[in-house]
């Protein structure tokens, strides 16, 4: 049965300054989606954590929207002149693409539109260039490429980057290509599809192109700068023709001036967003999607796992993701999938993933001031840390956000349950630590100078001195469910026997006590 929507993965590596991405995102939602179905795939190799946090919020309120942080983020320099590329990030750039592609792949999808992120598209772009019904075409959009140099397009006839035309053998005189190179401009700016030679950077493929091979890995043997270049020659050479459809020019925020032109562009196409769609209903959810007041603390998650895969980390994840809008993990060496489920649950979440090739759990102190450390690194207003098997009763995703709101406190301290069972947590002489409340979620302060208590085991998640800052209490709840499984309360015990055997860091009464067998517990009331 044939399907009745063309489904299009739009796909774009991300390195970009937030008021150009905030429009970027704009008029992708501005795009006109009858009879398709859009997914995204967004490779986040921002520097910017405003960009970082308008990428995970566009991921947060839309379906079908993979948001890969790339973890290796290096700087694209910029001016109002030109941009400065350099052969590492070109090749970076065309691994980022290469993953889209894989993610089309493996999306199984009508067609792949890979567009930079700097460009604003016409709402009838992806429409108008399906219906060319060609296996590579690129909608044309015109750019200065230095301040003092008239627009030219992004596609090109031949080699690196001619715009005139050329028989082989065929000799010309500069006048004859000036002639020529006129020629093709003035054809670039009549409406229609012309066959070209180079073409990129906002471009359709189909699934027949995609399954033939088409990518931008180099071509060793090729003198030609840029990958767009290889992707291209790589296209001919499998027997796919390339296209330019000059129809609905997208507008190139090539530079911070280019942002004059914002307005008139939305204006000008404002009449061919899908007359289905409710415009003011359009115009609030782009609002409620990318206005991010710099005002909103963020709020950090930093956790420390190992070897977590059998254990809680799934469930505890997707819980935290419904509330953090990012996350610092240290896995302290893990041998199972561990990784792999941070990332997978943590699609579309900034997530900075630190992996130490041996444990560290031998000495607390370190590992808890890595973990600190590298949780600072990533500029955090809040930083909640929790452990692998702790996980907030429901009300707390919905109350997060005033707690982290207000201005008088920097350090909030709440109770921790540790469960027995599923529906069950201990209560008697050797386990009450619900009686007490603990420091798990603090605003960081760069002013504050922190130090640590230097002790190998329980020398605690924060900073020694974090209670010098205004703290304050909320009735929230924690559960702590790695005591809840037998198998779990034997493997701790014997831990602790390992790593404490004389009692010096804990107490030997509560260590004695876990492999009891018939204590106290207390149903759980959510």
């Amino acid at each position: 049965m044939e399907r009745s929507e063309n489904r299009i993965l739009i796909g774009s590596p991300i390195q970009q300054k937030p008021r150009v991405l905030r429009h970027f995102l704009e008029f992708l939602l501005r795009l006109n989606h009858q009879n398709i179905a859009f997914s995204y795939v967004f490779i986040d190799d921002n520097t910017d954590l405003l960009s970082k946090r308008m990428l995970a919020e566009f991921a947060l309120h839309l379906n079908n929207v993979s948001v890969i942080d790339s973890n290796e983020s290096s700087v694209y320099v910029r001016s109002e002149n030109t941009h400065y590329w350099n052969d590492s990030l070109i090749w970076k750039v065309a691994e980022f693409k290469n993953q889209i592609i894989a993610k089309a792949l493996e999306q199984d999808v009508d067609y792949l539109f890979l567009v930079d992120s700097d460009l604003l598209l016409h709402p009838q772009t992806i429409q108008h260039l399906i219906n060319q019904d060609k296996d590579i075409v690129s909608e044309i959009f015109w750019t200065r490429w230095t301040l003092d140099s008239d627009p030219l397009p992004q596609v090109w006839l031949r080699d690196q980057y001619t715009l005139y035309r050329q028989s082989s053998g065929e000799t010309l005189s500069d006048s004859e290509k000036e002639i020529r190179l006129n020629e093709f401009l003035a054809q670039m700016k009549v409406a229609g599809v012309y066959e070209v030679g180079g073409l990129g950077a906002c471009t359709l493929i189909s699934r027949k192109a995609i399954r033939s091979g088409v990518n931008f890995k180099e071509i060793k043997n090729l003198s030609l700068w840029g990958e767009d270049r290889h992707f291209c020659v790589r296209a001919q050479a499998l027997g796919l023709h390339l296209f330019v459809d000059t129809q609905y020019p997208a507008l190139h925020l090539y530079r911070e001036s280019d942002l004059d032109n914002v307005d008139a562009f939305r204006q000008q196409t404002q009449d061919y967003v899908n007359s289905s769609l409710d415009t003011f209903a359009l115009n609030q959810k782009i609002d409620d999607i990318l206005n991010y007041s710099a005002s909103r603390p963020k709020l950090t998650l930093s956790m420390i796992i190992r070897n977590e895969e059998n254990r809680f980390l799934r469930q505890v994840l997707e819980k935290h993701k419904a509330y953090i809008d990012e996350a610092v993990i240290i896995d302290d060496g893990s041998t199972d999938r561990s990784i792999d489920i941070c990332k997978e649950i943590l699609d579309g979440i900034p997530l900075k993933l630190v992996c130490n090739q041996e444990s560290m759990f031998h000495n607390e102190t370190e590992l808890r001031q890595q973990q600190w450390n590298e949780t600072i690194k990533t500029n955090p207003d809040w930083i909640l840390i929790l452990d692998a098997d702790e996980i907030f009763e429901d009300r707390f995703a919905s109350e997060v956000r005033s707690l982290i709101g207000q201005s008088d406190i920097d350090l909030i301290c709440f109770r921790l349950y540790d469960f027995w069972d599923e529906n069950h947590y201990r209560e008697d002489n050797y386990w009450y630590s619900h009686r007490t409340f603990r420091p798990f979620l603090m605003r960081y302060r760069e002013d504050f100078t922190y130090w640590w208590k230097k002790t190998p085991q329980h020398c605690g998640r924060f900073p020694e001195n974090i209670f010098e800052l205004p703290h304050g209490i909320s009735t929230l709840r924690l559960k702590h469910l790695g005591w809840s499984k037998e198998k779990f309360r034997l493997e701790k015990f014997n831990r602790y026997m390992e790593l404490d055997p004389e009692y010096k860091y804990g107490w030997r009464e509560q260590y004695l006590s876990i492999l009891e067998e018939d204590p106290h517990l207390v149903e759980w009331i959510e």
